[in-house]
């Protein structure tokens, strides 16, 4: 879970009004202790393989990369800037994006790990890292065709504890990005409840078998004390045991 839970140690002012951030004071209103703020988000990418090796580079998709609110939900209103570190062999590997869709698109032929850096509006919270490995390539090889558009992205979270009063704010009354349905690739509802199904038959299957090995264990421990038993008795009759 990606947290956001930075604290300042400057001194509370007063709260003048809901304008803009100089009007909180320097430290943003000061922190509003016991509240918490779920963001939920979705990052990923996206490509497309072009069906051969291109000659003038080697590049063999188009991809894009992306960070995206999970509800129909304008990012920008607490979101200042999403930084994209892509690797360094692309030219200028550090992209800025100050304002939605915060994406990136490029073309390249192999896979890696990219850094995500989201900033906020209110300087006093610090920015959250989220890491991404850039994915291209289908599990399946013979899946791998012209056209064939692969998406990998994630659900995630951003959790706001005890945000300024600033950014609590911004973070209030979302506006919509759109008054059309809001979809992801990914039914990431349907995907919580088979991980929460699969969780499930897991617990019930270790039950089952610290059930089984429970009564293993007994009958172990009654096998011995009948052995034990048996023992004594002989022990008691002046019997000989070699017990090698």
């Amino acid at each position: 879970m990606v947290v956001a839970t930075n604290y300042c140690s400057c001194c509370h002012l007063l709260l003048l009004n809901m304008g803009s951030n100089t009007e909180f004071g320097p430290d943003s209103g000061g922190r509003i202790k016991g509240v918490t703020i779920v963001k939920p988000l979705v990052y990923g990418n996206e490509a497309r393989y072009f069906g051969e090796r291109r000659e003038e580079d080697g590049h063999t998709h188009q991809w894009t990369l992306y960070v995206k609110p999970y509800h129909n939900e304008d990012m920008s209103k607490w979101v200042k800037k999403v930084h994209f570190k892509l690797h360094e062999s692309y030219n200028s590997p550090n992209r800025i994006v100050t304002k939605p869709p915060y994406e990136v698109t490029e073309t390249g032929w192999g896979e890696f790990e990219i850094t995500i850096k989201i900033y906020f509006h209110d300087p006093n919270e610090r920015p959250v890292t989220i890491y991404h490995i850039l994915k291209l390539f289908q599990s399946v090889p013979e899946a791998q065709v012209e056209n064939k558009r692969l998406v990998s992205e994630f659900y995630d979270e951003i959790v706001f504890q005890d945000p300024t009063a600033y950014m609590q704010h911004l973070l209030s009354n979302p506006r919509p990005i759109t008054n059309g349905p809001w979809t992801h690739e990914t039914d990431f509802q349907a995907k919580k409840e088979n991980t929460l199904k699969a969780i499930m038959e897991a617990r019930n299957k270790i039950r089952l078998e610290v059930i089984e090995l429970k009564e293993k264990l007994t009958l172990a421990k009654e096998t011995i004390a009948k052995f034990k038993e048996e023992i004594t008795k002989i022990s008691k009759a002046g019997g000989n045991i070699a017990i090698s």
